[in-house]
Formats: C-alpha cells, sequence, structure tokens
C-alpha cells in the first residue's frame, strides 16, 4: 500500500475525527491571552487559569470594558496569582506583560491591528519577548483570523510518523503546508486542531498504532515489517 500523500491529511483527519470547526476556543481577546498561557503546559491548566482571568475581569468589567485592558493594570503580583495554574506563573507574567505593552499601542483596539498586513504584524509579534513562531502563529491564526499554518511539536511528529518526512525547520514545515494547502483561515485552524487530536490521542509519544485508521502510515508500515 502507498503511503498517504499530505494533501489527503485534511481529508482524513476530517473522515476520522469530524469537524473541528476553529478548534481553539474564546473570543479574539481570550486567544491573545491563551496564546501565552499555553506555552509548556496543557490546555486544562490554561482553563483553570482563563477562569480565574475571567472570574476576576468580571468583577472589574465597568471599569475595564475591555479583557486586555483589566490585565495591563494588574501589577505583576495579582496577575501572577491568576495564571498560577498555568504553571512557570512568573515567566509567563512577564511575556504577558510584553503582548499587554505591545497591545497598549494599539489602545487594546484589535480593529486597529486587524487594518494591518499579516507580515507585518507577524514581524511585530517576533519582536515582543516572550513570543516565538509558534505563539505568534496562533494569534495570528486564531485570534485574528490570518490564513498562517501553525507547525507545533505534533506536526512535526505526524510528518515523521504518518509520511517518513523528517523536517525541522519551522519554516520549511510553514511552507510545505502552505504550499500544499490553499490560503483559507478556517481550513489552516480546522486543519490544525486535527493534527493535534490525533496526535493526542493516538499518535502519542508511545503510538496507539493498532487503534489507528491511518492505514497506510509509514510509521505503521514499519511495525509490521519488523
Amino acid at each position: 500500500m502507498e503511503l498517504m500523500k499530505l494533501n489527503e491529511l485534511h481529508a482524513k483527519l476530517l473522515e476520522i475525527y469530524g469537524p473541528q470547526g476553529k478548534w481553539w476556543p474564546g473570543s479574539s481577546e481570550e486567544i491573545l491571552v491563551s496564546a501565552i498561557l499555553t506555552q509548556n503546559t496543557n490546555w486544562v491548566n490554561v482553563e483553570r487559569a482563563m477562569d480565574n482571568i475571567k472570574r476576576a475581569w468580571n468583577e472589574n468589567s465597568k471599569a475595564h470594558p475591555s479583557l486586555l485592558e483589566f490585565l495591563y493594570y494588574l501589577d505583576d503580583k495579582q496577575m501572577a496569582e491568576l495564571i498560577k495554574p498555568a504553571g512557570f506563573y512568573n515567566v509567563k507574567t512577564v511575556r504577558l506583560r510584553h503582548l499587554l505593552s505591545w497591545l497598549k499601542t494599539y489602545r487594546f483596539d484589535l480593529t486597529a491591528i486587524e487594518r494591518k498586513d499579516t507580515k507585518a504584524l507577524r514581524e511585530e509579534l517576533l519582536n515582543i519577548k516572550g513570543v516565538g513562531k509558534e505563539t505568534a502563529d496562533s494569534i495570528l491564526l486564531y485570534a485574528l483570523e490570518r490564513p498562517v499554518f501553525v507547525v507545533d511539536a505534533y506536526t512535526k511528529r505526524l510528518l515523521n510518523r504518518i509520511f517518513n518526512m523528517k523536517l525541522e525547520s519551522y519554516e520549511q514545515i510553514q511552507n510545505l503546508f502552505h504550499l500544499i494547502y490553499p490560503a483559507n483561515t478556517q481550513l489552516y485552524q480546522e486543519l490544525h486542531g486535527l493534527i493535534v487530536e490525533h496526535a493526542k490521542l493516538l499518535c502519542r509519544t508511545r503510538p496507539l498504532c493498532t487503534r489507528c485508521l491511518i492505514n497506510s502510515c509509514w510509521y505503521r508500515k514499519k511495525l509490521q515489517r519488523e
């Protein structure tokens, strides 16, 4: 059996898991915050931290109609306490502070940010201390609705396992997806979500190959030969 082609990945995962939609939950303001909080932790911890933030904001929403503005005017100790469930809370407080300071230059007005072109926005995000390529692209794709494919460890794992493609460069992998799939925000959101779902449920560090429905997976065929 021949290996599945990369341009067939979306259709196959969609067949297995069904539509994922936007996948990353929350408003654009919430996604900007959770993009920092999700670094080096699992989503359950991010949800706990976001629940703390939203609960505190609801109590102060009259003074600060914007969630981002509310966070900006917290002191570091208050912010660290709210995001503590996400882990590395002191580091993430600093990183969130850098992101919020950038947003302050736009007066926390996302419509003003959205008027800028994607390339310029990506450069600005990458110039924020603590915002790497994956975080910047997550913000672009999910918070600002730009057709930029997000590459994460799960993406690299699936390329390696399913297609025997051992690529390490972020740009190389991203360019590959941009070349094969049309520039479509909803498509990129769903495909990224499907990749994460498959990697978390079956294609784990120790893969559950016997449960996997991707019969043409290179890694699975390799195990069968051994």
